[in-house]
C-alpha cells in the first residue's frame, strides 16, 4: 500500500509542476497580457502604414538583440496609420533618434517584431520621442496575389497577353 500512495503523490506532484512550467510559459508569449518583468525603460511611438499582424507584447531588437517591447496598438483616425507605441529598456538609452523601425518576421510563419536600424545623429531617443522613419510590414498574401496576378496577365508562351492581338494582326 505504500509504494502505490508515493506513485501517486510523484505523478500528482508531476503533473502540477506541469502546469506551473505551462502557465509560466504562456505569460511569457507576445500579446498574453500577463508578462512579470519590471516595467522600466522610456517610450516611444512609431507610425506605420501597415502593421500586418504585430501585437501588443512582441519584442523590439535592434542588430538581432532585444531591447523593449511593442506596449500599444492603436489606430490614427487624423492619418489612417497604426500607431505603435515602444517601451525600450532604459539601458538602451542611446539609439539614436533618426533611427528607422520596420516591421519584421521572425521565419517564415513567425510572429510580427519591430526590427530598429541605427541612424547617425548624435542626439537620442528619448521618453515621449517618435520614430520618423518606419517601414511596413511586408504581407505574404499581397505578394503572392500580385505573382499569381502578374503570371496571369501573361498568355500561355510566356508573351504579355496584351501583345498577342498586335502580333496576330500584323501576320
Amino acid at each position: 500500500m505504500k509504494p502505490q500512495r508515493s506513485l501517486e503523490v510523484g505523478t500528482g506532484l508531476f503533473v502540477l509542476l506541469g502546469f506551473a512550467a505551462l502557465f509560466f510559459l504562456t505569460t511569457q508569449l507576445p500579446g498574453s497580457g500577463l508578462q512579470f518583468r519590471a516595467e522600466s525603460g522610456y517610450r516611444v511611438t512609431a507610425k506605420f502604414d501597415n502593421i500586418g499582424d504585430l501585437k501588443a507584447g512582441s519584442p523590439v531588437s535592434m542588430a538581432g538583440v532585444r531591447v523593449g517591447r511593442v506596449e500599444g496598438v492603436a489606430f490614427d483616425p487624423n492619418d489612417y496609420r497604426a500607431v505603435v507605441t515602444l517601451r525600450i529598456d532604459a539601458q538602451y538609452d542611446r539609439i539614436p533618434d533618426d533611427s528607422d523601425a520596420s516591421v519584421q518576421t521572425q521565419g517564415l510563419l513567425g510572429g510580427k517584431y519591430i526590427g530598429i536600424g541605427p541612424g547617425g545623429s548624435d542626439s537620442f531617443l528619448k521618453d515621449g520621442g517618435q520614430i520618423e522613419f518606419t517601414q511596413p510590414a511586408i504581407v505574404l498574401e499581397s505578394l503572392v496575389n500580385k505573382f499569381f496576378a502578374n503570371f496571369a496577365s501573361k498568355g500561355s508562351d510566356g508573351k504579355d497577353a496584351q501583345s498577342q492581338p498586335a502580333e496576330a494582326e500584323g501576320k
